[in-house]
């Protein structure tokens, strides 16, 4: 037993991954305890980091830094690549007032901080430390104390660090607080809010239908289908014509006549040039396929083909059959000659039924391939955020430059990626399983990190006055927030994207995750994403500013 002793009373590297591990299982168990309806979730990992830390687990602070970073970047990353496919629709449709509320809350909590300062007569160096803690910002406490060092202050970089202690908790804990708090306030419910946001999806994007179009333009009769896909490839796929009673795919050169029905798929927005074209249009009714024909959907899996347009794929050349409908990060995709095919998409075929085993194995179809992890756009994308976010960006007057650090880096890329989708024959594409294991296993390293780091100091400091630092972070947290929430809603703005706001505004993963947990939307992720980048550049800003600010 002797051995175990030691193991737990050491300082090493074996018993800091021994205490971190305890530290994530407790902490995940802790998160599953309900009490009326309400359970800490994740955050009960840093209140199990805390525990175990004033209880004296004694951990090496390098691999703990290093561990913390890491999760940090893991999680980030897995959100950007989430968020990637849907950021540019969600940046277009309400990415202005999102961003405005986020600065709100940004503003609203310097000025808070600001005014604790001159009020109260808070040191400028635990002031900021515990505007650090309260908005959750590791990396805007690292400027911060980069700023004192430089200044040659190098105690007060550690004051700093101390306040940013006692006021994370109620950081992480403030933000779900008021999400709680808003929801009961506006009797909020959470069905009614996903169902509008779902509504909105539908709205923004193409709305597409099933139609049957009658071919009755006589400057049709007699021309080749070809003919006909010069005035519509972009308004109508087609997938059959019916003739007499019998259906086929029809190729190019096949010839259209006088009572033809041309079943396709089109946007609702296009209807009425279809009439003015070819035909009466009848929408959305569904005819069962029978005979030779029939629909089926298909994995895009083989990577050959990612990246490249319907046209280079040429299935409707080689088979009598046609892709009528793409399927892609929840998006329902009008595919025409150019639209490009990725890995992982889903698409719906029309075509002849003893051709389905060759149109599958063309295009892959494979679920073990879909399955397996694709590791080396992971790391180059983490390479890439790294640079990104260690680029120093000089302001004028501030003693260090500022920088978008390991969390806002390769949240960037990761976005850029996760809409780019390919760069070259490199696709980005992650399972949901491997995206969820890697946000999930990021989150708690990082939780488990902070918790395990601040704990030994955490009681001390609240009996030596700190108390007051608790509250005056406190006030930071929730004052800034709450009154940006009760204005979004005002504003109608949804639940789940108020929540998503808030916890973009103070760049708080975990909260996010709590926020995720509520309902299994994208709303809370995508309004993270949306405002996270310019939330978190300013957060890094002021905290630099406001040390200028009170030397």
């Amino acid at each position: 037993m002797d051995f175990l002793l030691s193991l737990f009373k050491g300082t090493g590297i074996a018993t800091t991954i021994l205490f971190i591990s305890l530290t994530a299982f407790v902490g995940v168990l802790l998160g599953k305890i309900t009490i009326k309806n309400v359970k800490l979730g994740v955050a009960g990992v840093l209140f199990s980091g805390l525990f175990f830390a004033h209880f004296g687990a004694k951990v090496d602070a390098h691999v703990l830094h290093f561990v913390r970073e890491f999760g940090l970047i893991l999680f980030v990353y897995s959100i950007g690549v989430e968020v990637g496919p849907r950021f540019v629709n969600s940046f277009r449709n309400d990415g202005l007032k999102l961003n405005m509320l986020a600065l709100s809350v940004v503003l609203l909590g310097f000025i808070t901080a600001f005014a604790i300062h001159m009020i109260g007569g808070v040191d400028p160096a635990v002031v900021t430390g515990i505007m650090s803690g309260a908005v959750t910002n590791t990396p805007g406490l690292g400027a911060a104390q980069q700023a004192l060092i430089e200044s040659g202050k190098p105690d007060d970089a550690a004051i700093a660090g101390m306040g940013y202690a006692v006021a994370y908790p109620f950081g992480v804990i403030g933000i779900i607080l008021t999400m709680l708090l808003v929801r009961w306030i506006f009797r909020i419910k959470i069905d009614k809010e996903v169902n509008e946001y779902n509504a909105q999806i539908t709205k923004n994007q193409q709305k597409l239908e099933g139609v049957e179009v009658a071919v009755t333009n006589p400057n049709l009769f007699g021309q080749k289908l070809s003919y006909l896909k010069n005035f519509v490839d972009k308004e109508l796929v087609i997938s059959r014509i019916e003739r007499g009673g019998d259906f086929f795919i029809p190729t190019d050169d096949s010839t259209l006549e006088k009572g033809d029905v041309i079943y396709g798929v089109s946007a609702i927005n296009h209807i009425d040039n279809l009439k003015i074209k070819i035909g009466e249009v009848t929408i959305g009714q569904k005819r069962e396929i029978t005979g030779s024909l029939a629909m089926f959907h298909v994995l895009v899996t083989n990577r050959k083909l990612a990246g490249k347009t319907i046209e280079q794929i040429g299935i409707y050349r080689r088979y009598e059959a046609n892709i009528t409908r793409i399927f892609r990060s929840g998006m329902e995709i009008l595919p025409t000659l150019d639209t490009t095919v990725e890995f992982g998409d889903t698409v719906r075929v029309v075509g002849k039924r003893e051709l389905l085993p060759e149109v599958r194995h063309e295009l892959g179809n494979s679920v073990k391939e879909l399955a397996h992890p694709n590791v080396i756009p992971l790391f180059m994308g983490i390479f890439l955020g790294v640079i990104l976010g260690s680029i120093p960006i000089f302001l004028p007057g501030l003693p260090a430059p500022a920088k978008l650090g390991l969390a806002g880096g390769p949240l960037l890329i990761a976005i850029l990626l996760g809409h780019k989708g390919r760069i070259g024959s490199l696709d980005f594409y992650m399972t949901p399983g491997a995206n969820m294991m890697l946000k999930e296993l990021g989150i708690i390293l990082f939780l488990c990190c902070v918790g395990l780091s601040s704990g030994g100091q955490f009681v001390e400091t609240l009996s030596k006055g700190g108390s007051a630092w608790l509250l005056y972070g406190a006030l930071i947290t929730f004052v800034p927030i709450f009154i940006v929430s009760l204005v979004a809603r005002f504003m109608k703005l949804n639940y789940l994207k108020i929540c998503g706001v808030i916890s973009g505004a103070m760049t708080d993963p975990p909260a996010l995750e709590y926020a995720n947990s509520i309902a299994p939307v994208y709303a809370q992720a995508s309004a993270y994403a949306t405002v996270y980048p310019l939330t978190m550049f300013l957060r890094i800003l002021l905290a630099q500013t406001l040390i200028l600010l009170t030397l």
